[in-house]
């Protein structure tokens, strides 16, 4: 068994944006999704769609308030298990929105239950590339269990990760009972979390929630996701996700139509920001693209800025490189320039950032 040293970074605006991240790994609060399944939920098996959403959004205050309680001086082991609960909610409206899947912002509407592949080329099995203790994510995650699933809800151009976000390598199919093994021995081993990663976790997000309502360790959830993801989807993730680690990767131009083929990107992205913030904490990833700093690393910072604080977690990103299909889009046939980082963080400074993973 390996284990890695998990103290807490000395930086103070760390401790503050992620503290209860860092309360959870050092086992002083419970993870989110430990807690929703002691919340008690009110539900039938053939409820509509919309009875279902209605109990979700009672069940959210619900947790919200269990969560603070806990937190604050509550036993957890003192509260029992409900015969139904939060979680199992969860699980029961996203096996109904994946007969019509709408789990990312496309809303493609394939029957996936029926095995049939979504725009994301995802089905009904849980499809995984590989499962690791990951070294080279931000400091305050590392090591970070994590676990790459195949397929993707946007078809980025310049993609590093095409392999697995386009189906192009092997992969291995897991029940949720197996994969629940997974994720407590990568706890056990000693990771700080376990990180929901592809490609893209939204097309997974049903076969998620049935995993981790076998998993029964203390272990924060990180969402690392392109942003892309439905207001459904949103409302499934709070109770769920501790940390949002979202990627912001185009301004409010036509860049991300263009280069990712994910209409209205701004717009559903700084959606599911305001929305993780008010349910989770939140690390933003920044990746700069060459000739994008006017368009898109400009309005970012400051949409962050103003809109999520200057304190919020963000890190910008230098590590483009032309892969899979960027010789497609003429700019991103090369990599960086030292002006272009030199003048993303100098926007990063003037938009008044204070906490930058650098």
């Amino acid at each position: 068994m390996v284990m890695w040293r998990t103290a807490v970074p000395d930086d103070k605006l760390v401790k503050k944006s992620l503290a209860r991240y860092f309360a959870i790994v050092q086992s002083k609060k419970m993870a989110k999704f430990l807690i929703a399944k002691k919340v008690a939920a009110d539900f039938d098996s053939d409820d509509s769609l919309e009875a279902l959403w209605k109990q979700h959004t009672h069940c959210t205050e619900e947790f919200l308030n269990m969560e603070h309680q806990i937190d604050k001086s509550m036993d957890f082991s003192a509260v029992p298990l409900p015969e139904k609960s939060y979680l199992d909610l969860k699980i029961k409206i996203a096996n109904k929105i994946l007969e019509c899947c709408h789990f990312c912002s496309r809303r493609c509407g394939v029957n996936r239950s029926a095995d049939r592949l979504g725009f994301c080329g995802c089905g009904k099995a849980m499809s995984v590339s590989s499962i690791f203790a990951h070294m080279g994510e931000e400091p305050e995650l590392v090591p970070s269990g994590t676990i790459f699933t195949m397929g993707c809800t946007m078809r980025c151009r310049h993609c590093q990760n095409w392999t697995i976000s386009q189906w192009k390598e092997a992969q291995m199919e897991f029940m949720p009972e197996e994969l629940a093994r997974e994720v407590e021995n990568l706890r056990l081993d000693g990771c700080r979390n376990v990180n929901l990663v592809g490609g893209e976790p939204t097309p997974w997000l049903k076969h998620w929630l049935e995993t981790f309502k076998h998993v029964g360790v203390n272990v924060p959830v990180v969402w690392n996701s392109n942003s892309y993801y439905s207001q459904e989807t949103a409302q499934l993730l709070s109770g769920f996700a501790d940390v949002y680690l979202l990627d912001f990767k185009y301004g409010p131009g036509d860049c991300a139509e263009r280069i990712s083929d994910a209409p209205n990107y701004w717009e559903v992205c700084t959606r599911n920001h305001l929305e993780a913030k008010k349910y989770g904490e939140l690390l933003l990833r920044v990746l700069v693209l060459p000739g994008h700093l006017d368009c898109c690393i400009k309005p970012i910072l400051q949409w962050i800025a103003e809109n999520l604080g200057v304190e919020t977690r963000v890190n910008v990103m230098f590590q483009y490189r032309p892969e899979w299909r960027a010789y497609e889009a003429p700019e991103l046939r090369r990599r960086l320039t030292e002006e272009e980082m030199k003048k993303a963080l100098r926007l990063a400074e003037q938009a008044g950032l204070k906490n930058l993973v650098t």
